[in-house]
């Protein structure tokens, strides 16, 4: 047989050209043999005759698949998970190759990664992950028989004691994350899956849960903790966020030092708000000239003296880089200062359901309980609509008997109460 003429463009790894019946190189995708002896859950597979498609496929699904069972996912936000076609994990890799993920910011790739490694590598009766399973056999019975076991998260406590708690929140994102992408795969491969999603119309009912408060007293706790761990500047960024009502992005993004006590307003700080777009000056000092934030403008005052320009709140080790990186020039990522964050939040000893949102929610509860206006608050927190507030002054008792008081005040004051 004369075989074809070969071409001179280099294959990715693992990928081996043979001659075909008919005059045409062949394309194929080779696992190793000591990974294939290791257990790898990566499938070799034949890529095609067509050299583009055949390098596309490999260098974009199979090859960052195989590196992620290499390395324990280390290298990759994605989880551990093989990419047999017709399968669900197949499923999850088309769509991470598609550009409506890869268009997508960091944190909305994570959320979109925790639902397919909880739906992908739920474990059946038979030993095998669900995302080893045909499409074909994944339906809506299925799903939502899944959807009632995955909701309940069974955990020991300290005392030895199971407790159960409800995961409503994490679920829904993974059955949305599932049926988003078994819709794009579809679409990039007519006539490959089956026509019915099961993860479509399923009915789904939103969370109750309220994003956890913070209270002062944990603030206070956080603070300290975090100056004994050597994070300082998480710890300003806790009471920025407290204080003026900012969220992470506004704090570790955008807060710059030029925003702070300029030549120009050298009594004000500029609190820019990216998500309204809204920049706003905020006065330090009263009518009388006291501070209205002492211990926070005590803190930024110092770090103001040594720097000239740039973030004002960066890393607290080496060459005090951003705490945020930016994989895109508009979507900073935080994963690492949440991580820092949660690191302090237990060695501190607080509940572990606080997040760096806490504070700033605690800060607008703070607000209510002190007995601010509607209006008042909304300057603070710079809120446009009343409508939005009860989604972070959270009721509490010290509230009630405030209101209390005050409706039998007016009462008294009519007349109308016997006493």
């Amino acid at each position: 047989m004369t075989r074809p003429p070969r071409s001179a463009l280099r294959l990715p790894r693992y990928v081996e050209r043979r001659p075909l019946k008919g005059g045409a190189w062949g394309y194929f995708f080779h696992v190793p043999t000591w990974a294939r002896k290791a257990g790898c859950t990566v499938q070799s597979e034949p890529l095609g005759s067509d050299f583009n498609s055949a390098v596309l496929r490999a260098e974009t699904v199979l090859l960052p698949a195989f590196d992620s069972w290499r390395t324990g996912g280390a290298d990759s936000d994605r989880p551990l998970a093989g990419v047999q076609p017709g399968t669900l994990d197949w499923v999850f890799a088309e769509y991470r190759v598609d550009r409506r993920y890869t268009k997508l910011d960091p944190k909305s790739k994570r959320n979109h990664e925790v639902g397919f490694k909880l739906v992908g590598g739920y474990v059946l009766k038979d030993g095998k992950r669900l995302g080893e399973k045909r499409l074909s056999a994944i339906d809506t019975a299925l799903v939502d028989d899944l959807y009632e076991v995955l909701l309940v998260l069974k955990a020991t406590d300290v005392d030895g004691n199971v407790v159960e708690r409800e995961r409503r929140t994490t679920v829904n994102h993974a059955m949305k994350s599932c049926r988003r992408a078994w819709n794009v795969a579809g679409r990039r491969n007519p006539g490959r899956l089956p026509q019915v999603n099961p993860f479509a119309k399923m009915g789904l009912r939103s969370s109750d849960r309220e994003t956890p408060t913070a209270t002062y007293d944990d603030l206070v706790a956080f603070r300290q903790k975090a100056i004994e761990l050597g994070l300082s500047s998480l710890s300003t960024a806790a009471l920025i966020g407290w204080e003026w009502l900012q969220r992470e992005v506004d704090i570790f993004a955008t807060f710059d030092v030029s925003h702070y006590r300029p030549k120009e307003h050298p009594d004000m700080v500029l609190v820019v708000d990216e998500k309204t777009k809204s920049r706003s000056w905020i006065p330090l000092f009263d009518g009388a000239g006291v501070a209205l934030y002492p211990e926070l403008m005590l803190e930024l005052d110092a770090i103001k003296r040594d720097r000239i320009g740039g973030l004002m709140l960066r890393r607290d080790w080496g060459s005090r880089g951003p705490w945020p990186t930016w994989p895109k020039p508009d979507m900073p990522d935080f994963t690492h200062m949440s991580r820092k964050v949660k690191e302090v939040i237990r060695a501190a000893k607080l509940r572990d359901d606080l997040s760096f949102a806490s504070f700033r929610h605690g800060g607008f509860t703070e607000s209510g309980d002190a007995e601010l206006t509607d209006r008042e608050i909304m300057a603070q927190g710079r809120k446009t609509t009343v409508k939005t507030l009860p989604n972070y002054v959270k009721r509490t008792t010290q509230q009630i008997v405030s209101g209390t008081k005050k409706r039998r005040a007016a009462r008294t004051k009519g007349g109308q109460l016997s006493e």
